[in-house]
């Protein structure tokens, strides 16, 4: 593997539009869109310890959003593998964050001013690993509330199709900020909790594992909790949940790729579990990284030195 911590890759590698560069050199047009707009999806698969976590699921998932969005790229999904591959490659990272994303253009003069006559492309990049919620909080449990800012309407912005409209999401981290906690959760307009900023929220309720069947993303790493439920006996369910529910949950913890399975130790002040990780949690947090570190759902990273 090649060694890039003195060349312009060090801080990681990116491609947009059918070149690839050091992610410092990354461009899109400011009257793209995609940017304008934000008429773009997205998708984000880890790299740990030189391997993609169930990068297939994360690819179909990503087809899946271009689709509801119309979005057509030039690039199949074998090709859009390859790319993540050769942006991991170059940068030489071990453990990464990798983002697919695909834009809308804008029309060229003449043309009717309709997303219908804008180009779709697609941009990529890998960077050192991100924590969503870093390990030394992940340590004594997350503080999380319930902010107020309700979630975007399902019926205007699917929630299972990522996008970039995070407007609510932004409000409830400031205000998560303000009241003292980590991060936040939203609920819809019917109070039933959604999902956080990057995350799937869980809640253990009489002993079962719970999340919210409406309002959230179908998220890669909620599919393994419930995988993983499985091979410890517990029982899972996708259900809607209300505020109260959460707030009086025997535990709480959360999931995405930007860090696996975080536990919560307190909610709107809350104190669960004494004040740490639950023990249902931290189980099923264990599980995860024993069975990552075993090679579970893997794609060895291809870091050798052809390009794709």
């Amino acid at each position: 593997m090649t060694d890039t911590r003195d060349t312009p890759f060090a801080d990681g590698a990116a491609y947009i539009d059918g070149a690839f560069m050091p992610v410092r050199d990354a461009r899109i047009p400011i009257t793209d869109w995609g940017y304008r707009r934000s008429d773009v999806t997205y998708d984000v698969v880890g790299v740990w310890n030189g391997s993609f976590f169930r990068l297939d699921d994360h690819i179909a998932r990503f087809r899946r959003s271009m689709q509801a969005l119309r979005l057509d790229p030039a690039e199949d999904d074998a090709r859009i593998g390859a790319i993540l591959n050769e942006c991991v490659r170059l940068s030489g990272l071990r453990n990464a964050y990798v983002a697919m994303d695909c834009l809308r253009g804008r029309p060229l003069p003449g043309q009717r001013f309709h997303p219908a006559s804008c180009r779709n492309y697609i941009a990529a990049f890998a960077i050192p690993w991100v924590w969503v919620i870093s390990p030394e909080v992940q340590a004594r449990g997350a503080h999380l509330i319930i902010a107020s800012p309700l979630r975007i309407p399902d019926r205007s912005v699917d929630p299972t199709v990522k996008n970039f409209h995070w407007g609510d999401l932004t409000q409830g981290l400031f205000e998560a900020g303000d009241r003292g906690a980590d991060t936040c959760v939203l609920l819809d307009a019917d109070g039933h909790v959604t999902e956080g900023a990057g995350f799937n929220v869980f809640a253990v309720i009489g002993g079962a594992v719970v999340t919210p069947d409406r309002g959230a993303l179908e998220g890669i790493t909620r599919a393994s909790v419930a995988e993983l439920c499985g091979d410890l006996g517990l029982e899972y369910c996708e259900r809607p949940v209300t505020a109260q529910e959460l707030r009086g949950a025997e535990e709480i913890f959360l999931s995405t790729t930007a860090g696996g399975i975080m536990p919560v130790s307190r909610i709107d002040n809350i104190v669960l579990s004494d004040d740490r990780p639950g023990p249902v949690s931290m189980r099923l947090r264990d599980l995860f990284w024993a069975k990552r570190a075993q090679g579970w759902h893997a794609t060895p990273v291809d870091y050798g030195d052809a390009a794709p």
